[in-house]
């Protein structure tokens, strides 16, 4: 009976021990959130720079849930008839930090974009915009294909078979991911070529708007309805891209009809001053600037305007083409020239006009 009571007794304090181990560990994960995190959080911002705030952030729920891992090892070591050097439990327990480890670093990958952005504007790295988001992903998927060789190396798994056998199959899953493949390579072209950027104005034919973002598989682009289209990186590759965002100035060109009483000389006169106008304003740029007397059309004498505003973001190129217009209206105003509209005369001989008079009745 003594033997009995001493191992009941000895399995009972083992089992408090364990628990109480395992809910000392849990205190010091509330301490950790409560004091500790925000302790080094608050040093970490006077830092000259945001690395460490942005290491401390990414790493603050992994350490939490260290907390937790390390209090179940340890309580192990107590738990009643459980061998706590049993080979799987090791396994998973290393496992378990591996993957913390990986949380932590996929989530600091996570911000790597903001990183690229400032050290490429800090050292002039020449980082392009569009290939930014690009490492940053390609940086995430590194880190989750090294731990999860590193977790099956830790499981005994042979890698060298799984990439054999992925090489094996390597024809099988080409085939039935032709379009993520062809998708994949757009994207590289996109990249490398930089037919345009993340903040770019485009025009792809099937779509017009705003790149937002750009994947492996995708390009994400804001129309100007506010709708986000979805376009697959093997239809821009393959298709004429507009890039309204490189342009260095916008044109304007049109054609206005004045009336054919139009005396020759205010013709010329309104030309003359419509010119001085165009070039005189602000806006306008110098280089090219055409006022004409273009051609003699069917009910007009048609005067043709091309030129091009300095600024290309729209609604400034609209506000300059309404100011242009109005002056348009002013000086032909005082010229005495009035804007001809589509119209036709009809000539009536002696014999059509017989005819409608006794059609309709009428002397007149």
């Amino acid at each position: 009976m003594s033997w009995d009571f001493f191992l009941e007794y000895k399995t009972l304090t083992d089992t408090l021990k364990a628990i109480c181990i395992f809910l000392l560990f849990l205190l010091f994960r509330n301490l950790f959130s409560k004091y500790v995190f925000k302790f080094i959080l608050k040093i970490s911002k006077k830092t000259p720079t945001e690395f460490f705030t942005n290491v401390w952030l990414s790493f603050e729920k992994p350490i939490r849930w260290f907390f937790v891992v390390i209090g179940i090892y340890l309580a192990a070591q107590f738990i009643p008839y459980f061998n706590p050097n049993n080979a799987l439990f090791l396994k998973i327990y290393r496992s378990t930090i591996i993957l913390l480890i990986t949380w932590g670093f996929y989530n600091l990958s996570s911000t790597s974009s903001v990183i690229f952005q400032k050290l490429n504007s800090r050292y002039d790295l020449e980082i392009d915009q569009i290939l930014i988001p690009f490492l940053s992903k390609l940086l995430r998927a590194i880190i989750v294909l090294i731990s999860i060789s590193v977790i099956l190396q830790e499981f005994n798994y042979n890698i060298s078979g799984l990439v054999a056998g992925l090489g094996i199959g390597g024809l099988a899953i080409s085939l039935a991911a032709q379009d993520m493949i062809k998708n994949f390579i757009g994207g590289l072209v996109i990249i490398f070529e930089k037919p345009f950027s993340i903040g770019d104005w485009i025009n792809a034919t099937s779509v017009e708007g705003t790149v937002e973002d750009i994947s492996f598989r995708s390009t994400l682009i804001r129309t100007f309805d506010q709708a986000l289209v979805t376009v697959p990186n093997s239809s821009l590759a393959a298709t004429n891209i507009i890039n309204y965002s490189k342009m260095g100035k916008r044109k304007i060109d049109f054609r206005i009809g004045i009336s054919y009483n139009t005396p020759i000389d205010k013709v010329e006169q309104a030309i003359f001053r419509l010119r001085e106008m165009i070039q005189a304003h602000e806006g306008i740029h110098p280089e090219t600037i055409l006022v004409t007397f273009d051609k003699l059309s069917e009910s007009s004498l048609e005067l043709f305007f091309y030129f091009f505003t300095k600024t290309t973001v729209w609604s400034e190129y609209l506000e300059v083409k309404q100011e242009i217009n109005l002056k348009i209206i002013e000086i032909l105003t005082e010229e005495g020239i009035e804007i001809a509209f589509p119209s036709q005369t009809l000539y009536i001989t002696a014999s059509n006009k017989e005819i409608i008079q006794k059609t309709f009745g009428t002397n007149d």
